[in-house]
């Protein structure tokens, strides 16, 4: 079965949980479906590897809750809602139990983003979005440049490129996470 999206359309985030999954990835920004074009196979390897690196420490350490790529966090709330899903994320233990675990979208920024840079991506796309994270409250974004295997870390204030054996310190957004920058492209 095929489904037509049109994009471009207002809708609310119960409208945006009940679309088909599978053939297509959405966000919703300030109102408005968008579509994301899937990540190649690069992308999803250097995904994979950063949120399996994520998810060891922040579970070995008891520090809260990892999430993969596609879960949707509420960025923007009120009239017109923002919903990003990030490639790999982190909400500390504290923010856990504050606000208790969700069947649907987490309903604010993650401490931490990480998003990986597609083919299609453009430098001002991206910079847009790891400032629009922590325009929402995200303490850190993590972006991976896969063709360049660099890895820029934005805090407020503060932008960082790592690459090589270079830590990408987290600091106390996820506290002693901070693989060497190659780690992320495995």
């Amino acid at each position: 079965m095929s489904y037509a999206i049109a994009t471009g359309i207002e809708m609310t985030p119960e409208e945006l949980l009940r679309l088909p999954r599978g053939r297509a990835r959405f966000e919703l920004i300030e109102g408005e479906l968008t579509v994301m074009e899937p990540g190649g196979a690069e992308h999803g390897a250097v995904a994979m590897e950063a949120g399996a690196l994520l998810h060891a420490h922040v579970r070995g350490h008891g520090l809260g809750l990892a999430f993969g790529a596609e879960t949707g966090f509420v960025v923007v709330s009120g009239d017109k809602p923002t919903i990003r899903a990030p490639d790999a994320a982190f909400v500390s233990r504290a923010n856990v139990e504050r606000l208790g675990r969700t069947e649907k979208y987490w309903p604010e920024a993650p401490d931490l983003a990480v998003e990986v840079v597609s083919p299609g991506d453009s430098f001002s796309e991206v910079n847009e979005k790891a400032l629009a994270w922590l325009d929402a409250g995200t303490r850190v974004v993590i972006v991976a440049d896969p063709p360049s295997r660099t890895v820029t870390i934005y805090r407020p204030g503060e932008v960082l490129r790592r690459r090589g054996e270079e830590a990408v310190d987290a600091g106390d957004a996820v506290p002693g996470w901070a693989p060497a920058a190659d780690a992320l492209f495995g």
